[in-house]
């Protein structure tokens, strides 16, 4: 096809020629093509086919009915390069494999999917450019389309053209998502002028100058309302020009007009339609079948062929979307329904059971136990596949067909699990509501309930979910103790992510009821944990320590299984924070961050990210830290969400970084007020008390500290509250309020003592120093130093350091001062905390010193991204392991190292 022949569409067509250039020159495009019903994106797809010249092409086109159905989208497109798995790593051939039905026995992580869909496009890529378009892509499967959205936001250096054709307006349909964030191209009406042309083009005979004007009017210049109004207008009206202007909107008034074509037909014809109407693949063999049993001939497909409307070759094709659409919902609703119940008697129960029990369903007039059965068999398949979206459909509607009120509940509440854990709260929470009503047990009411706390934790992050979780799992501690005690542990972690906005006092509740409700045997480390934190909560900190000691070797087995770590190694890491254990804490954020990387949890995997970037920068590892935060960015970028901004905000803070530190807090404090997120202000606080301590504007820390620990007396005081006092007493002191400091000294010491770690006692000696008289601040300041430099902490180290130099400046002795504050400044520097290193700069200018900056910065012009997987060539990985590292393909990864050998001047990985 040439430009000339899409009238009207220079514009459009010369931006696919760039799509193809781009291809060709080597680089990846993507474009979504966004436009009303009719108005070309699907002849613009073929126009961008048509000149694919050398290219390999793949096509999809979604239809709205096989949303329900996993990775139906996916297998259209990428079935034809499943000869290319094998070039996969194991774990995204499994996941790929398995989301497209080829046998494997692990089911398929969404996220592992994702990336070995963009790792299948970037080989199927590596013969000749490759171009994939998806026609209607708003219709297609939810699974599909994010692993599709994810490989398009991926896409770089792959010579990959992947292009969207959506409808408008902009809203996502009932249980799918249309790609978003990616380059777009508005397709408008054609102009009047070319409006004009096109209409004259179809008009038969004579016409009349106002009855064009008026259907171009009416038109909008939507190409296809242009080749059908007139069929709707009378011919006297075409003739004279007369004729009032429709009311219906041009979508329907084409509907209608298929509408009116489809009713002209035979019977016959009519019925075939239908058929081909209601089954989604477009496989003429089993509409052959279908029509078979129907009773209709050949004869019938002729005379719907002759009517414009379908094409029947390897494939079954409508004229256009609107013609199935128009076909389906002209039929009454029985017709519908005999025709689904054909279609699920030809379907082979053995090669397609899903789409089989879906017909079946969807043939059903009332409640079915035969059918929601099959449809409950389907959803498990669904589940395997890692259609966790599907499998809430299909249960949904196992549920529209089940008689029986228990077995109808038991679905509902299975519905409700899988649509919370698909992402669709609002589905989740009218499938509660049908679990939950008529006569219900305590067990049942009370897994209703945790259902229902759990979508409000992820909802609002902690405001509601604390007092929600506490009343399942009370309902339920007298029937399934261990699902109790996991509730009343999920209230503690909740509540931490409330802070200061908990609206009830949940963990004291939660504590009281886990202390008289007996563990399950053996214990689990959940147990453990649960009853460390109970004790600390009803009987304080230096009680607890032993039993939350035992939680923490607990969590440190190697037996510990990949679930449990999954879900509770962040809590258990904060846990580790509270108790003074850096060791432990490094240990287990590594191992949360590893079992998150080899499931290919993105929902686990930022927290895990966000926990060994704050081990990084305790270390004064701020260029690993900072690719970690770096990392969680690409992580939400990737799979399309909101990132947690926790670890780059303590990267800020500790580098000086003021301006990025502020609008970072910015966003944490803006966390609570959308979502209940108390916790972030808590943190932006601190980290400004931080940022403000380095900066030497000690007045703004103190008053940033005293607002991060003044709300949390309720709750419990773990990780940052505790980090917060330590700011509070520095700032305090140096502006010479020391007393002012008593309180949170005193709170800072009961929590570090009874922890008894180095980091606790020279955090705990460094503060006491700065309060003390100077005949009792030297030992105290020689006793952090001594202490925090048996730990890796080199920041709080060099911070023991920093004060013990100034407060011997202030003492008068200058050369003692010099060489604490130099190291304390050597230090500083090579970690990049420039806030600190600029104070401990101005100490030494003070005291006669010459100190020269060093810029922290890579002198290199390497983009982060480059500096990224210089990082990774260093760790030994090879590009397939970075490109699942960064979410990037082998092919870009290996783009990028050519351009990082360029600017280094180097010539192999080895001398990276």
């Amino acid at each position: 096809m040439t430009r000339e022949l899409v009238l009207g569409r220079g514009h459009e067509c010369e931006a696919l020629d760039g799509v193809l250039d781009g291809v060709r020159g080597g680089e990846s495009r993507v474009l979504v093509l966004r436009g009303e019903p009719g108005v070309g994106k699907t002849r613009l797809l073929e126009y961008l086919t048509g000149r694919a010249q050398g290219f390999r092409v793949a096509h999809a086109t979604s239809v709205q009915s096989e949303m329900e159905l996993p990775y139906a989208g996916l297998h259209q497109l990428c079935a034809p390069m499943t000869d290319l798995l094998d070039r996969l790593p194991p774990g995204q051939h499994d996941a790929v494999g398995g989301a497209l039905g080829l046998g494997s026995t692990h089911a398929p992580n969404s996220f592992l999917v994702a990336l070995g869909v963009l790792g299948l496009l970037s080989e199927a890529a590596r013969a000749q450019p490759l171009l994939c378009v998806v026609d209607d892509a708003q219709w297609m499967d939810r699974a599909s389309m994010q692993a599709l959205a994810f490989a398009a936001r991926r896409l770089h250096a792959e010579a990959v053209a992947l292009v969207f054709a959506v409808r408008v307006p902009e809203e996502d349909p009932p249980g799918g998502i249309e790609p978003v964030g990616l380059p777009e191209m508005l397709v408008k009406g054609l102009s009047e002028k070319d409006a004009r042309t096109l209409l004259r083009s179809v008009l038969p005979g004579l016409w009349d100058e106002r009855m064009i004007g008026r259907l171009v009017a009416e038109s909008r210049g939507n190409p296809l309302a242009l080749r059908e109004l007139p069929r709707m207008t009378a011919s006297v009206d075409l003739a004279g020009g007369f004729g009032l202007p429709s009311a219906q909107p041009i979508e329907e008034r084409i509907e209608r007009a298929y509408a009116r074509r489809v009713g002209g037909l035979p019977l016959r014809a009519r019925e075939f339609l239908l058929a081909a109407a209601v089954e989604p693949t477009g496989d003429p063999a089993l509409l052959w079948r279908a029509t078979d049993r129907l009773g209709l001939g050949h004869d019938a497909a002729t005379e719907a062929e002759a009517a414009g409307l379908i094409k029947i070759g390897d494939r079954v094709r409508f004229f256009h979307p609107m013609v199935r659409s128009a076909v389906y919902w002209a039929a009454s609703a029985e017709e519908r329904r005999r025709i689904h119940r054909v279609l699920a008697e030809v379907t082979d129960p053995v090669a397609d059971p899903d789409r089989r029990a879906w017909h079946a369903a969807h043939g059903a007039a009332g409640p079915d136990e035969s059918v929601a059965a099959e449809l409950e068999r389907s959803a498990g398949r669904a589940d395997a596949r890692g259609g966790v979206a599907a499998t809430a459909a299909l249960l949904a509607r196992a549920v529209e067909l089940t008689a029986d009120p228990v077995r109808r509940q038991d679905r509902a509440l299975a519905a409700a699990r899988a649509a919370h854990e698909s992402g669709n709260p609002d589905l989740a929470l009218r499938l509660l509501s049908v679990a939950g009503a008529g006569d219900l047990d305590d067990r049942r009411r009370g897994e209703v309930e945790l259902a229902r706390a759990r979508i409000a934790f992820v909802s609002d992050r902690g405001s509601e979910a604390p007092g929600l979780l506490l009343q399942a799992g009370a309902r339920l501690a007298a029937h399934d103790a261990a699902l109790a005690r996991d509730a009343y542990l999920e209230v503690v972690n909740a509540a931490i992510f409330a802070g200061p906005q908990a609206r009830t006092d949940g963990q004291y509740q939660a504590a009281k009821a886990a202390s008289v409700l007996p563990a399950p045997q053996p214990s689990r480390p959940t147990d453990l944990l649960l009853d460390g934190l109970a004790v600390r909560i009803l009987d304080g900190h230096t009680t607890a320590v032993p039993g939350l000691r035992r939680a923490l070797r607990a969590f440190a087995e190697p037996g510990l299984s990949p679930e449990e770590g999954l879900r509770w190694l962040w809590l258990i890491c904060v846990t580790a924070v509270g108790l003074w254990d850096h060791e432990t804490m490094s240990l287990l954020a590594a191992r949360h961050l590893r079992l998150a990387r080899d499931a290919g949890q993105a929902t686990a995997l930022p927290f895990a990210l966000t926990m060994r970037c704050v081990v990084h920068v305790l270390d004064g590892e701020l260029a690993e830290a900072d690719a970690l935060a770096e990392e969680v960015q690409t992580v939400a970028e990737a799979i399309g969400t909101a990132a947690p901004i926790y670890g780059a905000l303590f990267v800020a803070a500790w580098r000086g970084r003021e301006r990025e530190c502020v609008e970072l807090g910015a966003r944490a404090d803006e966390g609570a007020e959308l979502r209940g997120e108390g916790v972030g202000p808590v943190v932006s606080r601190w980290a400004r008390a931080l940022l403000h301590n380095g900066l030497g504007r000690h007045r703004e820390a103190a008053e940033a500290a005293d607002l991060a620990t003044r709300d949390y007396s309720s709750q419990l005081e773990m990780g940052i509250p505790v980090w917060a006092l330590v700011e509070y007493v520095e700032a305090t002191a140096r502006t010479g309020c020391p007393e002012r400091a008593a309180g949170a000294f005193a709170r800072l010491a009961e929590l570090t003592r009874a922890s008894g770690s180095d980091w606790a006692s020279g955090v705990e000696a460094r503060s006491r120093a700065l309060l003390s008289d100077d005949d009792q601040a030297e030992p105290c300041y020689r006793q952090a130093i001594e202490a925090l430099g048996r730990t890796r902490l080199r920041g709080e180290s060099a911070r023991a350091r920093l004060v013990y130099g100034e407060w011997l400046s202030r003492s008068g002795r200058r050369e003692d001062a010099r060489d604490q504050l130099r190291a304390a400044h050597d230090l500083f520097a090579s970690m990049d905390m420039r806030g600190f290193a600029q104070r401990a700069a101005r100490e030494l200018t003070a005291l006669g010193e010459t100190v020269t900056e060093d810029s922290g910065g890579d002198r290199s012009d390497l983009t982060p991204k480059e500096q990224q997987i210089v990082r990774l060539v260093r760790e030994g990985l090879t590009n397939p392991d970075i490109g699942a590292r960064l979410f990037l393909s082998p092919r870009t990864v290996e783009w990028h190292l050519r351009n990082v050998f360029g600017k280094l001047g180097v010539t192999s990985r080895r001398q990276l």
